[in-house]
């Protein structure tokens, strides 16, 4: 089957493209869990057939083509984590404004996971914060049907846009993934420690996890450890991988 062939027949807007499909291809990074010292899952990061960074992809989207990538992702993820035997939570990035109705569109993503016989409660989608919402009731309307049909949902780079914990509040995911510029020297920045520190609380009194992006230093891992968080992302473990799973650097769990 193509990787476009499963776009729902019934979606006008799924057909209303110029038919230009755009190349791309996807490298991984895994999310660790230091508590359990396994990979809680991978993050399908868009990159260029030859490697060319997100931006390089990404610039190509418009309204006509926005919604037939978004869709294009979804399997591309799906299909190329299954051949390389991920069996982890499998985290993709969403467009919603892209998504029209969601029971429709998640026609495909259920189709992709039929089809390479991946687990949909493996499946997080994320969000990010700094993402321009045209309809902040037809996100949260999102979430609540991937939620209803088993899958995971979490708000990427929290910390870099302007919501604040309404956000979280509102949308109710299941995952909150805390912005790099907030972990970057945390353990030099006591700002950062008591913002940080307080988001965490509030998530794990509301029954969220927390995952930590762009942890590079065992004294950043070190701050946040000693707040209860289990979850990272980052150089420290692992850079993302180009059509490939990179191996995880573990060295560093237990050192504090």
């Amino acid at each position: 089957m193509s990787e476009f062939s499963s776009l729902p027949s019934g979606c006008s807007q799924c057909l209303d493209t110029d038919g230009t499909e755009i190349e791309f291809s996807m490298a991984f990074q895994p999310i660790v869990d230091v508590r359990e010292k396994q990979v809680f899952g991978y993050e399908a990061l868009v990159r260029g057939p030859n490697q060319e960074p997100a931006g390089f992809v990404l610039d190509k989207l418009d309204d006509k083509n926005r919604y037939y990538f978004d869709q294009a992702i979804r399997v591309k993820a799906i299909k190329t984590a299954v051949a390389l035997g991920v069996d982890t939570v499998l985290s993709i990035n969403f467009f919603p404004n892209a998504v029209y109705r969601p029971e429709t569109c998640i026609r495909t993503t259920l189709n992709a996971c039929e089809e390479y016989g991946f687990p949909i409660d493996r499946i997080m989608f994320e969000v990010t914060e700094s993402e321009q919402i045209q309809d902040r009731q037809h996100l949260k309307n999102i979430f609540e049907y991937y939620n209803k049909k088993g899958f995971i949902t979490a708000i990427d780079d929290f910390g870099a846009g302007f919501s604040g914990l309404n956000l979280i509040s509102d949308w109710q995911p299941n995952i909150v993934k805390l912005d790099m510029n907030l972990i970057r020297n945390i353990d030099r920045d006591q700002t950062r420690q008591h913002l940080v520190s307080s988001v965490v609380d509030f998530a794990h009194k509301v029954g969220i996890k927390i995952i930590c992006e762009g942890v590079e230093t065992l004294e950043e891992l070190s701050v946040l450890e000693k707040m209860d968080v289990s979850l990272f992302q980052g150089y420290l473990f692992a850079k993302p991988a180009f059509e490939a799973l990179p191996p995880v650097d573990f060295s560093h769990v237990g050192l504090n």
